[in-house]
């Protein structure tokens, strides 16, 4: 937990300090980040060619520099967290469709499809706006401890209940018992791992294997599936539009919603490639790899089949 103690005091001072000397900050991080340490540097270009082929070395370059400065502004962003105040995240991030957000949903429990794409992190002040009992915020643990209490403590501070990957089914199995009305936020644009692959869809040009948690969730609960369309205004300063992707009601073949999700993201990528996490190593699985290994996965194999003679 000792790590805990040495972060939390240090992010807690730098959200007090004047937003020009955070940018200060988030420069110096971006310089070490991309100059110094060069972190990740291979997997961002790597990532970024496989992505954008039709792009030249320069428009490739302008993209992976506008990423580490965006890297750098949403590491500080995270950290101020930690003492921002209520009047000023609501000024960080806004909401700009709300009433068609609750004409969407109705009263009912609905799942919010994240990605790691603008300031995430800063969606955790959507509680303060009451459109439902509470918001679940679905996160995958760390193995160190302290940085898991801090991420935890900075991610509750505005109402936002964050609730381990592995305890969600059952936490939205007791609410619902419960007649509870909940926003559940799910990040979706992670790697799955071994057994949590089952799902692969064609995204940014490659068959990209995804967590078919948000689809099942939707399923069995009956949810609504809204994606979060997110865009910088300007350092520091984001606004959100919902975007319903899947109604709660609608009969869908399996992996229609994680597709539907895959093609929106996909969508708001390409618009401003920088704001989205190409240090995340996204395609370190190969589909014909992973169907060699699982013979019997007939469905997938015949996407990727039909798909190669198109």
């Amino acid at each position: 937990m000792l790590s805990y103690y040495l972060i939390y005091p240090v992010a807690w001072c730098l959200g007090k300090l004047p937003y020009p000397v955070q940018l200060l900050f988030s420069d110096l991080v971006r310089w070490v980040l991309y100059g110094v340490v060069r972190y990740r540097r291979k997997v961002v270009r790597a990532n970024l060619q496989d992505s954008f082929p039709e792009k030249s070395r320069a428009e490739l370059r302008q993209i992976e520099q506008g990423f580490y400065k965006h890297l750098a502004d949403v590491f500080i962003e995270t950290l101020s967290l930690a003492s921002v105040s209520e009047r000023e995240i609501r000024r960080r991030m806004k909401y700009l469709n709300l009433d068609d957000l609750m004409r969407w949903t109705g009263g009912r429990s609905w799942i919010s499809a994240m990605a790691h794409y603008g300031s995430w992190e800063y969606t955790t002040n959507f509680d303060l706006y009451k459109t439902h009992d509470n918001a679940l915020a679905v996160y995958r643990p760390l193995s160190d401890k302290g940085a898991d209490r801090f991420y935890h403590r900075i991610r509750s501070r505005f109402g936002v209940i964050p609730v381990p990957m592995h305890e969600v089914g059952r936490e939205m199995v007791r609410r619902a018992r419960m007649g509870s009305h909940v926003t559940l936020a799910l990040i979706a644009d992670q790697t799955p791992a071994g057994p949590e692959i089952q799902n692969w869809t064609m995204f940014l040009g490659r068959w990209t294997p995804f967590f078919t948690g948000t689809e099942k969730m939707a399923l069995k609960f009956r949810m609504p599936v809204v994606f979060l369309d997110v865009r910088k205004v300007r350092r520091g300063y984001y606004e959100a539009r919902f975007d319903l992707l899947y109604d709660g009601e609608e009969q869908v073949e399996e992996g229609e919603i994680t597709r539907r999700y895959a093609e929106r993201l996909e969508r708001m990528i390409r618009q401003r490639p920088e704001l989205w996490m190409w240090s995340h190593r996204r395609w370190k699985h190969n589909v014909e790899d992973w169907l060699a290994q699982h013979p019997h996965a007939v469905k997938i194999a015949n996407q990727v089949q039909n798909a190669g003679r198109r």
